[in-house]
C-alpha cells in the first residue's frame, strides 16, 4: 500500500521536512541513507544540523534542492516544502528558479565546488547576472563589495584570480560570496567556516548575523563545530545514523541533553597534551632562509612588478618525535612553507632532509625520498582521485616506492592502514565519493600512514572531521608518532588541535614568522597582539577583536 503524500504544512514555516528518506542503490543493494527526517525552518531562524560524519546531514540538506546524483538515489517517502511549494515533486525548471535565488547553499569543499578554469570575478559575478540580470560593471562592483564583506583582503587584486592560486580558507569565502549574493530567503551553509582559521570564523558568522537580521533570511547551519552551534543557532538538530534522535532550543540541548548520543558529542573534543619531545633527537626536516615569491605580473607583456612573499626568510627544524605546529589566517604562508619543504614547489633557501640536501636535486632525484615524506591535504575530495577505489589509493604508494610486494601483502598492509585510522577495512572496494567528508580524510591519512614515512606534513588534516573524530585522529597521531618515532608538520587553524598535538608552535602572518616557542609557553603567554588575538577567538570567540585579520 503506497504511503500517502505528506500535506502541506499548516504552520508558518519558510521550510518544512517532512518524514524525508534517502537511499541509494549501490550493486543492486539499497542502502538508507537518511531515514525519516523531519524539521522545519522559519523565517530568521538559524536550525543547526550536527551529528558525526556520515550521520546524513549533508544528504539531507542536498535533498532540499534535489542535488544528489539522481536516479542512484531516490526518495522513498517523504516531502520538501519551501513556501508550501513541494521541492521533492517539482520538475527542473521550477527548481532553477529557486537554486542560487530564494535558496543558496554554502558547499563543504570549495576547490571541488568552484570551475578551476574561471576567475573569481568571473564566477561571482555569473550569479548575479544569471539571477538578477547585472551588467559587467554593475556585477564587477556588486563582487567587490561581496568580497570585502566576507573579509577578502585586496579585494580588486584577486578578482582575476583562479581558484588553485587561493588558499583553502579564501576559497571558502569566496563561496560565501556567490552563496549570499542574491539575498536568499534560505541558506544552507553545510560547513561554512571549516576552512577559516578562527578570527575569520568569528567574522564570517558575525556577518551572517548580520545579513540574517537585515534580511530576515532563514539559515541550516550544518557543522561539527559545537562551539560555533552554542552561538549562532536558534535550535538543534542532532543526526545519528541517519535518523534526528534529538531536537530543541539551543540553550536546552547544551545544558540538559536527554540523548546518550547528544551527550557523547557534547563531551567530545581533543584532550591531553602531546609527549615530551626529546631536545637530543635527530632533526628530520630542517630549512634555513627559506622563501617562496611569487611573481606579479603586469601589462601586455607580463612584465614582473613585484613579488607575493608568501614564505619570506624562514628558518625550521623538525626532530624525529616532535610535532611543530604552524598556525596563523588563512592566506599566511602555512600550506606554502610545508610544500616547499617538502620539495613540492619552487623555493630559495638550504633545505636538508636526514643530513641530505634536497634544495639542489631536481624532480626525478626527489623520487627516492618521497617514500619517507608524506603529505596529508586538507581537501580530501579533491586530493583522491574518484576513478579509483580506496584500496588502489592506499596501495598506489606501495606499488610505486615497494615493488616487490605481492598483492596480497599489499592487500594487508591496506587493511591494516585503514584498521588504524577507524576505517572498516571492508569498504577498501568503495569509491571516494561514497564516503563522507571525514571518511574521506582519514583515507587520505591511511595512504600517507601505509609507506611507513619519517616525516608528515599534516595539512588542516582534521578540518573536515567533527569533534569526536577529531578527539580519535588526534589519538591516532600521537600513537603513530610515538610507535614510529614520526616528525609531524601539523598546520591548522584549529588551535585546540595544534595544543592537543604540537610541542613547538609557529605563528605566521605575511609570510613570516611573528611569533615561536614551546607550545605551553604560546597559548599560556603569547607575547604579540596577533597571537593573542588567535588565542582569544580559538578559546573565547566573544572576546576575540573583530577588525584584527582580515583577507
Amino acid at each position: 500500500m503506497t504511503k500517502p503524500k505528506p500535506a502541506a504544512p499548516a504552520s508558518d514555516a519558510l521550510l518544512s521536512v517532512q518524514d524525508l528518506s534517502v537511499a541509494f542503490s549501490q550493486g543492486g543493494r539499497t542502502i538508507t541513507a537518511v531515514d525519516q527526517v523531519s524539521f522545519e525552518i522559519r523565517k530568521g531562524e538559524t536550525l543547526a544540523l550536527v551529528g558525526e560524519s556520515g550521520s546524513g546531514k549533508s544528504v539531507s540538506a542536498l535533498s532540499i534542492l534535489k542535488l544528489l546524483p539522481y536516479p542512484a538515489a531516490s526518495h522513498p517517502s517523504g516531502a520538501v516544502f519551501f513556501d508550501g511549494d513541494d521541492l521533492i515533486a517539482d520538475d527542473d525548471r521550477k527548481l532553477r528558479q529557486v537554486r542560487g535565488n530564494r535558496i543558496s547553499m554554502i558547499f563543504q569543499e570549495p576547490m571541488s565546488s568552484l570551475n578551476p578554469l574561471h576567475t573569481i570575478e568571473r564566477q561571482v559575478g555569473e550569479v548575479l547576472k544569471l539571477h538578477r540580470g547585472f551588467g559587467d560593471k554593475e556585477a564587477r562592483q556588486r563582487t567587490l563589495e561581496l568580497l570585502d564583506q566576507v573579509g577578502i583582503r585586496n579585494a580588486e587584486e584577486r578578482l582575476g584570480a583562479y581558484p588553485h592560486q587561493l588558499s583553502g580558507g579564501q576559497r571558502q569565502r569566496v563561496m560565501i560570496a556567490m552563496a549570499l549574493a542574491n539575498e536568499p530567503d534560505l541558506l544552507i551553509a553545510d560547513e561554512p567556516t571549516t576552512a577559516l582559521d578562527v578570527t575569520v570564523q568569528a567574522q564570517i558568522l558575525e556577518l551572517l548575523k548580520a545579513l540574517q537580521a537585515r534580511h530576515g533570511m532563514a539559515m541550516l547551519f550544518i557543522t561539527h563545530d559545537l562551539g560555533i552551534v552554542r552561538r549562532i543557532a536558534d535550535r538543534v538538530c542532532v543526526m545519528y545514523r541517519g535518523k534526528i534522535v534529538e531536537e530543541g532550543p539551543t540553550a536546552r540541548i547544551f545544558a540538559d541533553p536527554q540523548h546518550a548520543y547528544t551527550r557523547h558529542l557534547l563531551a567530545a573534543e581533543p584532550k591531553g597534551r602531546p609527549p615530551a619531545a626529546n631536545e637530543n633527537a635527530p632533526v628530520v626536516i630542517e630549512a634555513k632562509d627559506l622563501k617562496v615569491w611569487f611573481p606579479i605580473r603586469t601589462g601586455f607583456f607580463r612584465k614582473t612588478t613585484g613579488h607575493v612573499k608568501a614564505v619570506d626568510g624562514i628558518d625550521i627544524a623538525v626532530r624525529a618525535g616532535q610535532t611543530v605546529g604552524v598556525v596563523g589566517e588563512s592566506g599566511s604562508g602555512k600550506t606554502t612553507l610545508g610544500l616547499a619543504l617538502c620539495r613540492m614547489i619552487s623555493s630559495r633557501g638550504a633545505i636538508s632532509f636526514d643530513g641530505a640536501r634536497l634544495d639542489d636535486r631536481s624532480f626525478k632525484g626527489m623520487r627516492p625520498l618521497r617514500e619517507k615524506m608524506q603529505i596529508v591535504f586538507q581537501d580530501p575530495y579533491g586530493s583522491l582521485s574518484p576513478r579509483m577505489s580506496i584500496a588502489d589509493i592506499v596501495s598506489e604508494g606501495l606499488t610505486i616506492h615497494e615493488r616487490g610486494l605481492t598483492a596480497s601483502e599489499r592487500d594487508r598492509r591496506v587493511v591494516a592502514a585503514l584498521g588504524e585510522v577507524g576505517l572498516d577495512p571492508q569498504t577498501r572496494f568503495r569509491f571516494p565519493h561514497e564516503f563522507s567528508g571525514g571518511q574521506r580524510q582519514r583515507v587520505a591519512i591511511a595512504r600517507a600512514m601505509v609507506l611507513n614515512p619519517r616525516f608528515v606534513m599534516l595539512d588542516e588534516p582534521t578540518s573536515a572531521l567533527d569533534m569526536s573524530v577529531q578527539a580519535q585522529v588526534v589519538d591516532l597521531l600521537r600513537d603513530l608518532q610515538k610507535k614510529h618515532n614520526l616528525a609531524f608538520l601539523f598546520i591548522s587553524h584549529d588551535l585546540k588541535v595544534v595544543r592537543a598535538l604540537a610541542n613547538e608552535v609557529i605563528v605566521m602572518r605575511n609570510g613570516v614568522v611573528v611569533e615561536r616557542g614551546p607550545a605551553d609557553r604560546i597559548f599560556d603567554a603569547p607575547q604579540t597582539d596577533y597571537t593573542k588575538a588567535l588565542m582569544a577567538a580559538a578559546f573565547d570567540i566573544e572576546a576575540a577583536p573583530t577588525g584584527v585579520v582580515s583577507q
